[in-house]
């Protein structure tokens, strides 16, 4: 079901699958505006453009983890430049990649702790989360985000508008 205010066509569709155990694909944080069930398994999940959300893939085989990553990404406007991504329909503008495991939690705990400052991630600026994926694949620790930095992305961006 699509929200009244999103018309179908401009929507950023994600396919996320889950079986336990072998592949776990999931939204970390973001507005959803639809949903629509495939299977047991497999559902579609919708986001208006502009929206940023987290998308975390994570999958196994018989001999261990083949993939673990995080993708915090913006959807974009139809006509709008964006970079293609698997399970993510058309794209989107990447804003954070990070691959392996230990990395990724490193991103889920820093999501965790902007969300514990009553923060919501997806409200971050967007400068912020590239920071982070500078500096993680730098293998560096990144700056906090903070309240006072967070108003002031809040006062820059309804200045931008």
């Amino acid at each position: 079901m699509i929200g009244a205010a999103a018309h179908e066509d401009d929507l950023t569709r994600v396919e996320l699958t889950w079986v336990e155990k072998k592949i776990e694909f999931w939204i970390r944080f973001g507005q959803e505006v639809g949903e629509h069930i495939l299977d047991r398994s497999r559902r579609t999940v919708s986001f208006r453009p502009g929206a940023v959300f987290a998308f975390v893939r994570w999958a196994a085989n018989d001999y261990g983890t083949v993939i673990s990553r995080i993708d915090i990404v913006r959807a974009v406007a139809p006509g709008c430049a964006y970079q293609t991504l698997p399970f993510v329909r058309p794209g989107a503008e990447i804003l954070l990649r990070i691959d392996t495991w230990p990395k990724v939690e490193d991103v889920l705990r820093h999501v965790d702790a902007i969300e514990a400052l009553g923060i919501d991630p997806a409200e971050v600026d967007p400068d912020h989360w590239r920071h982070v994926a500078h500096w993680m694949n730098a293998s560096e620790a990144p700056r906090p985000y903070t309240a006072d930095r967070h108003d002031a992305w809040l006062r820059r961006r309804e200045v931008g508008q």
